[in-house]
């Protein structure tokens, strides 16, 4: 069933095209990748679709009755004034009621009336049927696996929050609703890689529609099953995943490549003819021929390759064998501990990704080991003859208060013009666009500027901290490109799956104020691993079930505090027997929920994995803790039958 039909959409400010002769449908349960690079006009197609905006011609249809929701980069949450009261937003009806509810059931103590409780039980009754004792675990849950505590979340205030966060509570508010079309952009920036993990097996595992638009190649992979690429002017649909949309956009612009060429031989050849034949007896043919190539629809060149971001990283020296030398190094941050005692040397070439939860300290470890910050305890120094370049999350590297043209002259003071301008071309910035001031560029353009600067470094160690930050797909691919051909050595911060899967022979996991290093590739460690992703996996499944229970448990109280009618001498033996039955089934739970948790921590802790006996000792623990979830899924199953038959007893 269509939910949504794009056809023949273009969208113009003035005389600026954003782009046209855009048509696609989106059928129920689809999930679309949207790439193609920064200004392509992605953002704005997700404002004709929720209505926002109109587009200057073709149509955009949404099928009546189908909801949309779009979370965009930027994150409002309207009156919530806690982490989860602005998750929980699209809900406010129903907490209001809740709230409402809570008061009735105590007023009932006082107000016994006819009138006091044929209100409560029609608001109890509207309640349930809307979804309220629902609603809670299903908020818990989204905001345990985006990496909050939901008994913290109930408390902490949104003001708090950092960039990031805010970024992942406009998420979950954005995961809870009951919107059947979904449109997510940009979704995992600031997500870690467990977090992004979480988000991939929920988008797979809902029935909703998902249109997002992301430059995570791996996120992609895993979840999208059509691709709309942005290129070119317009937008073209694939009717495939990720990996199947990059090899076909290959043979694409191969073909239009090929086409291209024929034509321009084509051309030539006939431009010749007429040249040696206008003035001559073929005259007539030569004016003939002009005509047709006059009235010819001239093809355009390979749309991939405008604009390219040609990047290459080239190290002057090789420098020493001992890159990055610690020694029980300790980095704090106020009040916090974030690594003790950690003694490594990173030998010359190694390409190692360092990788961990957000706020675990990974960016503030690599501004110890490049000299920003001081060791709270031990050292961290480099080798001899080596040079190193560090790219900024934050990219304060970039002057913002500088024309481009002037950021590059600074750092290449004997450069002709032609040399500098040329240089920046390189990265997208042609023309009159080298003396737009820095502060004035958008996050992509700012790191494409980063890269232009840290070209010219000829550093032989590159320190990068989440470098694909703000990066379309394709400057991703030139980055991924260009650190491959390096000859140098690489530490990399970066939640890009596919970049580390590409680029990385070792992995440093900072966890817990520890780093295990694991000697392979990031796609050995996800596959050594794997048993860690599932524990969190059963962990969350779990914890979201436990809390449908305490919601049920809840609901009991509240019906407790109501008045009852009259009781019957009637099914009070069967109702103690059960009830017992009920308390012993709870305490199980309780034991099982341990268990659960006990593994689950066992085996989330990575050094388990640095070795063939810790790897087997995971193997073990996954199957005790795959054999906890079906005993605990079990007795929660006997607990709600048990709940309903108690329910059934009460007078």
């Amino acid at each position: 069933m269509t939910q949504i039909a794009v056809g023949g959409v273009a969208v113009e400010f003035g005389a600026t095209t954003v782009f046209e002769d855009i048509t696609f449908t989106v059928a129920a349960r689809d999930r679309w990748g949207i790439v193609g690079r920064n200004g392509t006009g992605k953002t704005t197609l997700f404002s004709l679709l929720t209505g926002e905006r109109k587009p200057t011609r073709g149509n955009v249809v949404i099928q009546p009755g189908v909801r949309v929701s779009l979370l965009e980069q930027h994150r409002e949450f309207g009156d919530g004034t806690t982490i989860w009261e602005a998750a929980a937003g699209p809900f406010a009806d129903l907490m209001a009621l809740e709230a409402s509810l809570a008061e009735q059931a105590a007023a009932l103590a006082h107000d016994a009336s006819d009138a006091a409780l044929e209100r409560f039980a029609r608001d109890q009754e509207r309640f349930e049927h809307e979804g309220g004792y629902t609603f809670t675990p299903r908020v818990d849950a989204v905001l345990q696996g985006l990496g909050f505590d939901p008994d913290q979340a109930r408390v902490r205030h949104i003001g708090e929050l950092s960039g990031g966060e805010r970024g992942r509570v406009g998420l979950a508010r954005q995961l809870v609703t009951d919107a059947e079309v979904l449109l997510l952009d940009e979704p995992t920036n600031h997500l870690d890689l467990e977090t992004t993990r979480w988000l991939e097996l929920y988008l797979k595992s809902s029935d909703r529609t998902v249109l997002v638009v992301s430059h995570d190649r791996a996120f992609l992979a895993a979840i999208a099953d059509h691709i709309l690429h942005f290129e070119g002017g317009t937008a073209t649909p694939y009717n495939a995943g990720y990996e199947d949309f990059v090899h076909q956009r290959a043979e694409r612009r191969l073909a239009q490549a090929r086409a291209f060429e024929k034509q321009q031989r084509v051309i030539a050849s006939e431009q010749d003819y007429i040249a040696r034949n206008l003035a001559g007896q073929n005259s007539s043919q030569a004016k003939g021929r002009r005509k047709r190539l006059e009235r010819m629809e001239r093809l355009s060149g390979p749309t991939g390759e405008a604009g390219a971001m040609a990047l290459r990283l080239e190290a002057a020296s090789r420098g020493g064998d001992q890159v990055v030398v610690t020694d029980r190094l300790q980095v704090d941050v106020p009040g916090r501990v974030l690594l003790r005692d950690f003694t490594t040397v990173l030998p010359r070439g190694a390409r190692v990704g360092l990788v961990g939860p957000n706020g675990a300290g990974k960016s503030t470890l690599l501004r110890t080991i490049v000299g920003d910050l001081p060791p709270a305890r031990g050292g961290a120094r480099l080798g001899s003859g080596i040079t190193v370049a560090y790219y900024r999350q934050d990219m304060a590297q970039v002057p913002l208060d500088q024309p481009l043209y002037q950021i590059i002259a600074d750092l290449r003071p004997m450069w002709e013009r032609r040399m500098v301008q040329g240089h920046l071309g390189r990265f997208g910035f042609s023309g009159d666009e080298a003396q737009r001031i820095a502060g004035t560029l958008s996050g992509g353009e700012r790191s494409r500027v980063a890269l232009a600067m840290l070209m010219l470094t000829h550093a032989n160690l590159l320190v990068l901290d989440e470098p694909t930050n703000h990066l379309d797909v394709e400057s991703i691919e030139a980055l991924e490109d260009a650190l491959t051909e390096y000859e140098g050595t690489v530490l990399l911060v970066s939640h890009d799956r596919a970049l580390l899967r590409g680029i990385v022979d070792g992995v440093w996991v900072l966890h817990e104020q520890e780093i295990t290093e694991f000697d392979g590739s990031f796609a050995e460690w996800e596959a050594v691993s794997e048993e860690r992703r599932r524990a969190a996996e059963v962990a969350a499944s779990e914890a979201e079930a436990l809390r449908r229970v305490h919601e049920k448990q809840k609901l009991q109280s509240r019906q407790a505090a109501a008045p009852k009618g009259r009781d019957r001498d009637d099914g009070r033996k069967e109702l103690r027997k059960v009830s017992r039955q009920l308390e012993e089934v709870e305490q199980r739970i309780a034991t099982l929920e341990a268990r659960v948790g006990a593994l689950t921590t066992t085996l989330g802790d990575p050094s388990l994995y640095g070795t063939p006996e810790g790897v087997e000792r995971a193997h073990r623990a996954s199957a005790d803790l795959e054999e906890g979830r079906r005993a605990l899924d079990a007795a929660l199953e006997e607990w709600t039958a048990l709940t309903e038959r108690v329910e059934a007893l009460t007078p």
